[in-house]
């Protein structure tokens, strides 16, 4: 097999608030890849991560992804902006990406790779794919957590300037390099605030577990209701939307 040839990626918009804190490491990795270098030889330029990037080719045939990670401390990357993503948060989140590679590989080695994930390796890819990091006062997380929208986005709108909303998923940086209103993260609370990435990394790889994952201690939330984050929500019809803001089941 012949691995992928080096690929354009696309524009990204890096003075969007959600991007703009990735931008350093991102417009980096991006400017290598646009002057010919795959993707994973631009990212192990950036000599960050607790790894090294490899090209896709080299994970070998049925070899589970995450154990090969974990067994050569390589990561198998395809062209394109979802590896471009998670090259970028093993950059920037090393000791937690450590912590859901080591939970995934530990599964792995007890079930084996079957149909069903199970509730474990199922959280532990939405957490992957898919989290963001809220740290709030209390009442906006109250709100959050009953899917008060109303009361969360307009009611407590004076408050949000006290939260820090951090993503982490590379899937969900992915799409929001084309936003979208019914885009969605699955919140995961920070229960300490959010001084440094830095320390952020360290205490959330310190309370990752399998028990805390398996039972899924996630919360959705529509980001670009986020106030600051997307101007069409000043105009607070926005939030009228049933199909994105859904009520609580």
């Amino acid at each position: 097999m012949h691995p992928a040839a080096p690929m354009p990626l696309l524009p990204v918009d890096w003075d969007q608030p959600w991007l703009n804190p990735w931008r350093e490491s991102g417009q980096r990795v991006a400017q290598a890849v646009a002057a010919g270098a795959p993707l994973h030889d631009a990212l192990n330029g950036e000599l960050a991560a607790p790894l090294r990037f490899v090209s896709q080719s080299a994970l070998p045939p049925g070899e589970a992804y995450e154990s090969y990670i974990f067994n050569k401390a390589q990561c198998p990357t395809r062209e394109g902006l979802h590896d471009f993503f998670n090259g970028l948060c093993w950059m920037r989140f090393p000791q937690t990406k450590t912590r859901l590679n080591q939970l995934q590989a530990a599964e792995i080695a007890a079930a084996g790779v079957t149909a069903l994930r199970g509730p474990v390796r199922d959280a532990l890819t939405v957490f992957d794919e898919n989290a963001a990091l809220l740290s709030a006062p209390q009442p906006l997380w109250d709100a959050l957590i009953a899917r008060d929208w109303q009361r969360l986005f307009i009611d407590l709108r004076p408050l949000w300037p006290q939260a820090r909303l951090v993503l982490f998923g590379h899937a969900l940086l992915e799409k929001l390099v084309c936003p979208r209103k019914p885009i969605t993260a699955h919140v995961y609370r920070a229960q300490e605030a959010i001084d440094s990435i830095a320390n952020l990394d360290a205490w959330l790889a310190a309370d990752l577990s399998a028990d805390k994952l398996a039972a899924k201690p996630f919360t959705p939330l529509p980001v670009l209701g986020v106030p600051g984050w997307w101007a069409e929500n000043e105009n607070f019809s926005f939030y009228d939307d049933s199909l994105v803001f859904r009520p609580r089941r």
